[in-house]
């Protein structure tokens, strides 16, 4: 079966958040993130999948390499938006603002890998994500502590750049052995149940 498409988003973002946080230790994880692979975006899943497992036994550094990498590619993924596309979203109702960037939101969750997928809906200001197929959540057996902080740190950011300010909590993470990685945006008080319902895959 063909390997999944892992993308150059997440894998650029990978790279630098090891190098941020691990720099003694970058050679050995450019093993699996080679120079030529990033460049193409030739790196597969088998690779990634490595490089997350070797990751994890790093104990305390996972969390904080996840966290700068969700925050990179958040940053990455906005600056590919034109300036005018920015404009028009900062410039939307707070609350049309909102279910655009949870569109953003799934968009970049399948941008990472080929087979994660999200399904959104928003309520009374709070939104919830449901995450299919996390890649950084596919364990042999269930970890006692979730291991969505990628989408933690990159659903933050990506709505703080468009002046949101969210509070993203994990509800459920397939690590710890419930079937999907489901989180919560908890966004800005003016967000009231005035608008309906809103749900979308």
């Amino acid at each position: 079966m063909k390997d999944a498409v892992i993308g150059r988003v997440l894998l650029a973002s990978l790279h630098q958040g090891i190098a941020d946080v691990l720099p003694m230790r970058l050679g050995f994880y450019e093993e699996w993130l080679n120079a030529k692979g990033l460049r193409d975006g030739s790196i597969g899943l088998g690779p990634v999948s490595a490089v997350l497992s070797f990751l994890r036994q790093e104990g305390e550094p996972y969390d904080v390499i996840m966290t700068r990498a969700g925050t990179y590619a958040a940053e990455w993924t906005v600056e590919t938006m034109s300036p005018f596309h920015r404009r028009i979203v900062h410039a939307m109702p707070m609350w049309l603002r909102a279910r655009w960037l949870l569109r953003l939101t799934r968009r970049l969750v399948h941008d990472t890998c080929q087979t994660s997928h999200a399904v959104s809906r928003i309520r009374r200001g709070v939104a919830r994500v449901d995450v299919r197929g996390s890649l950084f959540c596919s364990v042999r057996e269930p970890v006692g502590r979730p291991l969505c902080r990628f989408y933690v740190s990159a659903f933050t950011r990506l709505l703080e750049q468009f002046d949101l300010t969210p509070e993203v909590i994990v509800v459920e993470c397939r690590g710890t052995g419930h079937q999907h990685c489901v989180l919560t945006i908890a966004l800005t008080p003016d967000l009231t149940s005035r608008e309906p319902e809103a749900r979308a895959a």
